[in-house]
């Protein structure tokens, strides 16, 4: 499972100790800050973090326990979480998608052909909201993409009031959205992730 290098994260070297102190790494210890992707056993954290997260807002998840399990089944390398001390305290998860704007299909199907890595979800555990978590995950995770040969672009659909988030963390709007949940109408935003060599070639991908 891939797991994405924590280095912002790590304490300064003066708190760390000696390299070679017996009790620098514990196998009990866990990483103060961790980034990797996430696989079908983190299911049900993930979705206990998703449905409070939405549930009191639109009533609704993006995405229910056994779509979690199915996307981190077919393509765990297109999520990503956030765990500190070990526990999950934000979340994305992604699929690849084959066609120019999304539609009702993208919401359960991953397109292992598809350039265009659907973002289905970002979620932040309610006790460590409102401390950025959200955007750094966001960034971490289009860093990220633009180390996989098959990412060009990043595409979601989010509801009006969201539209300033994701423009702060490099989205474009495209426009409204095809797809409607009950009610709900969405706004379709998309990120080149290409087009980034020099970042590429400097990033150890």
């Amino acid at each position: 499972m891939p797991v994405l290098s924590a280095v912002p994260f790590l304490k300064p070297a003066h708190l760390q100790g000696p390299r070679n102190s017996p009790g620098r790494q514990r196998r009990h210890t866990l990483p103060a800050s961790e980034f990797r992707c996430l696989s079908p056993e983190d299911a049900v954290s993930v979705f206990e973090i998703e449905r409070e997260a939405f549930i009191s807002v639109s009533g609704d998840c993006p995405l229910h326990l056994d779509e979690i399990r199915h996307f981190l089944t077919l393509c765990p390398e297109l999520s990503l979480g956030w765990f500190e001390e070990g526990r999950l305290v934000a979340f994305i998860i992604g699929s690849l998608w084959d066609q120019d704007r999304l539609s009702q299909a993208a919401l359960t199907l991953h397109k292992p052909r598809g350039t265009a890595v659907h973002i289905h979800v970002l979620a932040v555990h309610r006790t460590f909201r409102q401390q950025g978590k959200g955007s750094i995950l966001m960034w971490r995770y289009l860093q990220y993409l633009r180390c996989l040969p098959c990412a060009r672009r990043a595409v979601l659909m989010c509801e009006d009031f969201l539209v300033p988030f994701y423009e702060k963390c490099g989205f474009e709007a495209v426009g409204p959205c095809q797809v409607t949940v009950g009610a709900l109408a969405f706004t379709e935003m998309q990120h080149e992730v290409r087009g980034h060599a020099f970042m590429r070639r400097n990033s150890g991908c």
